[in-house]
């Protein structure tokens, strides 16, 4: 299993990343795992948009989901007529993105897919099982096995017994890590600190914790030493390349 980081950015785009986006690929099988703003251009220096074989997408945060409108314009109108692409999401979260268009006009670019959060299915060569994670928006965590390998990734999320469940000895545990310490109280149940990603990384016995979804301005080494205390595993922040 291939992963290259397209952004991990939390709530906006900076001038050094994007939002929250990853190419995972397995077997030339090739999926986008949430597709936030700015994802796109950085997709584009890894592979081309009609190479994309299925898109995941965990909640309907625009940071999340915002570049699903580029992928699928330059699907519909680039002139090389792809398959539809399918689009795996919770219920209605990806109402406002397909909305951006006049009616009809990326119909036969997409085949949606929604799933209540629990369920589990197949794409390709990977096996895909989900968890509800609690959120502002219903938010699905995904488990991706390929070749042996697992990748477990949370969406945004606040702390959950599910997360936990979900992350159980996988290989790369990909988690929200808004705050380095202390998520403030409003956002307390619904976020997550590197602190709690350690924690998590911990309790379910990962194999590496990558941390996403930095506020900007929020420093990598702050961030990774408040996730050191709890995880003595590896431990990187998500960076594209």
């Amino acid at each position: 299993m291939l992963l290259n980081v397209l952004g991990s950015s939390g709530a906006f785009p900076t001038s050094e990343s994007p939002c929250s986006g990853y190419l995972v690929e397995h077997e030339g099988f090739r999926i986008l795992l949430d597709a936030g703003y700015a994802t796109f251009p950085a997709l584009l220096r890894h592979t081309a948009a009609e190479s994309i074989d299925a898109v995941l997408i965990t909640h309907g945060h625009p940071d999340h989901c915002a570049d699903l409108n580029p992928l699928l314009r330059a699907r519909a109108l680039g002139g090389n007529d792809p398959a539809r692409l399918p689009l795996y999401s919770p219920p209605r979260a990806l109402d406002a993105v397909l909305a951006l268009d006049r009616p009809g006009m990326l119909d036969d670019a997409y085949d949606k897919h929604e799933f209540t959060p629990g369920e589990s299915f197949v794409i390709g060569p990977f096996a895909v099982d989900t968890r509800l994670l609690p959120h502002w928006l219903p938010n699905a965590g995904f488990r991706l096995t390929a070749g042996g390998t697992t990748l477990v990734y949370t969406g945004d999320t606040g702390p959950s017994p599910h997360l936990i469940e979900l992350a159980r000895d996988a290989d790369i545990l990909i988690a929200e890590a808004t705050w380095p310490e202390h998520v403030p109280a409003e956002a307390a149940e619904v976020l997550s600190s590197a602190a709690q990603a350690g924690a998590t990384a911990a309790s379910a016995n990962v194999g590496q914790l990558i941390l996403t979804h930095l506020h900007p301005g929020v420093g990598a080494t702050e961030s990774v030493a408040a996730a050191r205390r709890a995880y003595s595993g590896p431990i990187a922040v998500a960076t594209e390349r």
